[in-house]
């Protein structure tokens, strides 16, 4: 997979009108953009990615339903679409995601300096799990599962999960608040 190029930002995200592959992004630590949506059904489920076993951050973990980096010159909202017909196959529009918030986050995995600004959205998916496409490169399985699930499991097995820290716990209040169950 080429290396994308990204639009670089300083610590309060103003944009520096600089641009960077992500590889330069990630080993210098720059600040930079993410756009991630949370998919959760009608049942309070939440739709989590197994990723890749061959991706540089945190492979072979469970992870956003679908995620990835704001490509240079794109909008975060435009980057949400993007990436969750790439990864998962779902065609949607914009006005189909719920804005949710900024999560400005800065971890060191490995050699990776990775300072993001995560703009993250949620989306209500009726349909069959089934029917969705993966690409295979990024995202070895998806699955649904119960909110209390995930919680036991993340408490009992963290390594098995990105480590989003209080941020998974904020999301599952939200998926709460918009489903009544």
């Amino acid at each position: 997979m080429p290396d994308e190029i990204i639009d670089i930002f300083d610590e309060n995200n103003n944009h520096l009108n600089i641009q960077k592959n992500k590889s330069e992004a990630h080993r210098d630590g720059l600040w930079h953009r993410s756009a991630q949506v949370w998919i959760y059904n009608p049942n309070g489920e939440i739709m989590l990615q197994l990723r890749g076993k061959d991706k540089a951050l945190y492979p072979g973990m469970w992870d956003i339903s679908a995620a990835g980096h704001v490509a240079a010159g794109e909008e975060p909202l435009t980057s949400a679409v993007r990436e969750i017909e790439e990864e998962i196959g779902l065609k949607i529009k914009e006005e189909d995601l719920a804005f949710f918030k900024i999560e400005k986050f800065s971890r060191v995995y490995k050699e990776i300096k990775n300072n993001e600004f995560c703009y993250a959205y949620f989306y209500r998916f009726d349909g069959d799990i089934n029917d969705l496409i993966l690409q295979a490169e990024e995202v070895d399985k998806v699955v649904f599962l119960p909110i209390d699930k995930i919680k036991k499991d993340l408490e009992k097995n963290p390594e098995k999960y990105v480590p989003h820290g209080k941020y998974w716990y904020e999301v599952f209040e939200e998926v709460r608040k918009k489903n009544i169950y």
